[in-house]
C-alpha cells in the first residue's frame, strides 16, 4: 500500500483504501456492537474485535478519534522533552496500532522501531495492513493482563486499553509499563469520570516507580480535583472523512474526541507551567481561563489592556500550556 509518512491524511487514505467494498449494513451491525461495548462499564478480558468485519468497523468508527487522543497525549509529552528521542516503542494492547502512527508521527525525523502487542489477531492483521511500508513495526499476539512481561523499551504506550481490565490486571499492567520503560510511558483514556480514575490510579503507579510526571499535570503532587466533584479531560478534534461519517451515521464534518492521559518519565522534563483545563471562555475584552497549576487550580481573567498575553490567550487552547513563555511579540 503505498501511502505517505505517518500522519492523520496518511492514515485516512489507508483507512478508505482498506474499507473500499466493506458492505455498509455489515459494518453499521458491527459499529453497533462495538459503540455499546465502548459506552459500558464492565471489563472484560476477551478480545472486543472478534473477525475482520469487526475490526473494520472499528477502524472506521474508533480508528481516527484514538490516533488523535494519542497525538495530543504524545504531543504534550515532546513539549515537556523536546530534545528525547525514543528508539523503541512498545505499544500495548495497540490493536490496530494507531497509538503507533501518533508516535511515528509525532518523531516523523526518527520514528522509533515500534512492538505492537495485543490479543486480537484479527486487529493486528489489519494493523499490519495499514501500516503497509509506513510504520516500522512488528505485530505481535500477546495476553494484555497480569501475566505480561515487556522487553525493555524506550517509550511505553498504553491507549484506551485499561478499561478493559480488572483493577488489579490494571495496576500489574501499569507497574508493567513502568518496570519495562527506559525513557517514559504514556497512557490514555476516553475523557469520562471513570476514565479520568483510571488515569489518576495509574498515575500513582508510575509516581510510586521512580518517573516524574511531564503531563498534563505541572507537578507530580496530588491531583487537587476533590474526588467525585469533577474530572481531568481534554478534547481533540477529529477530521471525518465522507466514509467516516456514512459509518457512524452523522453528517458535520468533525468531531471532539474526550480524552484522559498522563505522560511520565525517568529522564529529566520540563512540565508547562499551568494547564487550561476547560475550553477558555472568549467574551467581550476578555478571556476567562480555568488552570490547573503548581498551586492547584484556578481562574485567570485576561483583558486587552494585557496587550500580547491577552491576544495569545484568544489563541490559546484547551489543553494548551499556560502562561507563555513569553509575552513579547
Amino acid at each position: 500500500m503505498n501511502v505517505s509518512a505517518p500522519s492523520a491524511e496518511s492514515l485516512r487514505a489507508a483507512l478508505a483504501g482498506l474499507l473500499d467494498g466493506l458492505p455498509p449494513s455489515q459494518a453499521a451491525k458491527a459499529v453497533e456492537r462495538l459503540i455499546a461495548h465502548y459506552r459500558g462499564a464492565t471489563p472484560t478480558d476477551a478480545p472486543v474485535l472478534r473477525d475482520r468485519s469487526d475490526v473494520a468497523a472499528y477502524a472506521a468508527y474508533r480508528m481516527p478519534a484514538t490516533f488523535e487522543a494519542a497525538r495530543g497525549a504524545v504531543g504534550a509529552l515532546r513539549d515537556a522533552a523536546p530534545e528525547w528521542v525514543p528508539g523503541s516503542h512498545t505499544d500495548v494492547g495497540g490493536g490496530t496500532g494507531a497509538a503507533s502512527w501518533a508516535v511515528a508521527e509525532a518523531w516523523g525525523e526518527a520514528p522509533p522501531r515500534t512492538t505492537v502487542l495485543d490479543w486480537a489477531e484479527p486487529a493486528l492483521a489489519l494493523g499490519r495492513e495499514l501500516a503497509g511500508g509506513v510504520l516500522d513495526a512488528e505485530w505481535r499476539r500477546e495476553r494484555i493482563g497480569t501475566a505480561l512481561r515487556l522487553d525493555d523499551t524506550d517509550l511505553v504506550t498504553v491507549s484506551y486499553v485499561l478499561k478493559e481490565l480488572t483493577e488489579a490486571d490494571r495496576t500489574a499492567l501499569v507497574a508493567e509499563a513502568a518496570r519495562a520503560a527506559r525513557g517514559a510511558v504514556v497512557i490514555v483514556e476516553p475523557g469520562t469520570p471513570d476514565g479520568y480514575e483510571r488515569i489518576i490510579a495509574a498515575r500513582s503507579v508510575l509516581i510510586d516507580a521512580g518517573l516524574t510526571v511531564a503531563a498534563p499535570c505541572p507537578h507530580s503532587g496530588a491531583c487537587p480535583i476533590v474526588p467525585g466533584t469533577d474530572w481531568c479531560h481534554f478534547s481533540a478534534r477529529v477530521s471525518r472523512s465522507s466514509l467516516h461519517r456514512q459509518v457512524k451515521g452523522g453528517s458535520l464534518p468533525y468531531e471532539d474526541e474526550k480524552y484522559a492521559y498522563v505522560a511520565a518519565a525517568r529522564f529529566p522534563v520540563t512540565p508547562a507551567p499551568g494547564r487550561v483545563i476547560r475550553r477558555p471562555q472568549i467574551r467581550k475584552g476578555l478571556v476567562l481561563l480555568d488552570l490547573c497549576g503548581p498551586d492547584g487550580l484556578g481562574r485567570e481573567t485576561v483583558t486587552k489592556r494585557h496587550g500580547t498575553r491577552y491576544k495569545r490567550a484568544r489563541d490559546a487552547e484547551w489543553g494548551d500550556s499556560w502562561p507563555p513563555a513569553s509575552d513579547e511579540d
